[in-house]
């Protein structure tokens, strides 16, 4: 039982550093982007079963911003980075400098801005994944949404069927000052995807 243990911390010891080198990745490439210094705390990531997302995120009726798309390459699957209106706009607000007073207000120009970020947090966290397992991932084309939780992650379920039961979240916070900004990203690889992933890094996939 022992043994079992040390391999589910092992592997969850990857994943987090895996999370650090995505934050530090999409630091420094939103920083380029912004022409400004952008720092991103230490990430929380957690292993979690499908039906655990939604009330990760308020439930599934909570009103949500969410950048979405596919993974695709050598272990496939679903991305969504998830924001709440309020955060959304204090992204764009504080980070992004663009001035606004509320979700409301969000403009073609604010949308492009955060499908933007959301694509280039996607990208850097893909990419350290993909250094790990020495596995091909690469996003597609990002899509934003506002709607329920529930529907966007249904919508992700109607396009391209059935997802795994597990998911990978990882809590990105943003920092500015003395303020601090959430973003949940959770990546959902396809059925076959997990075992492939940790097989990669020699680490036997279980559910416990």
């Amino acid at each position: 039982m022992e043994l079992f243990k040390n391999f589910k911390d092992f592997k969850m010891d990857v994943l987090k550093e895996v999370g650090n080198i995505g934050a530090g990745n999409a630091a420094t490439a939103l920083s380029q982007l912004l022409g400004k210094p952008i720092d991103m705390a230490v990430p929380k990531v957690q292993l979690l079963n499908f039906e655990e997302i939604t009330e990760k995120v308020g439930g599934a009726e909570e009103l949500v911003y969410a950048v979405f798309l596919r993974v695709e390459g050598d272990a496939p699957g679903n991305l969504f980075f998830i924001l709440t209106p309020e955060a959304a706009v204090n992204l764009l607000s504080r980070v992004a400098g663009i001035e606004l007073s509320g979700a409301e207000e969000l403009g073609e120009m604010e949308l492009s801005a955060l499908n933007e970020i959301g694509n280039i947090l996607a990208g850097s966290y893909l990419s350290s994944l993909a250094d790990f397992t020495s596995l091909t991932m690469y996003p597609t084309v990002p899509a934003l949404a506002m709607d329920m939780a529930g529907a966007i992650l249904g919508y992700g379920l109607l396009q391209f069927g059935q997802m795994g039961d597990d998911a990978l979240l990882i809590d990105t916070t943003f920092l500015e000052g003395q303020n601090e900004i959430e973003g949940q990203f959770f990546l959902i690889p396809d059925p076959e995807s997990f075992p492939k992933i940790f097989k990669s890094l020699g680490v036997p996939f279980d559910n416990d």
